[in-house]
């Protein structure tokens, strides 16, 4: 299911990135999805709608058993 996630991500990522911010897979478990948004993304005021108006929806069409998708705070993970 992570991977699946990633690819739905990964073609929602260029909208993002096109505004300035990105978006990071944190954990999946129990069918709740859990990203950090970054760059412009965090702090927006307008990061909720795209959470939940357009990642969210996009993984669930995708992504059988999601139930959610929440954003979660805290340092990005280092490569």
């Amino acid at each position: 299911m992570k991977e699946q996630v990633e690819e739905v991500l990964n073609k929602v990522r260029p909208s993002l990135v096109a505004d300035g911010g990105d978006i990071e897979l944190v954990d999946v478990k129990d069918g709740k999805v859990e990203v950090r948004l970054l760059g412009a993304c965090h702090g927006c005021p307008m990061s909720q709608m795209t959470l939940k108006a357009g990642v969210e929806r996009a993984i669930k069409a995708a992504v059988p058993g999601v139930t959610e998708v929440v954003a979660v705070s805290g340092l990005p993970n280092q490569v």
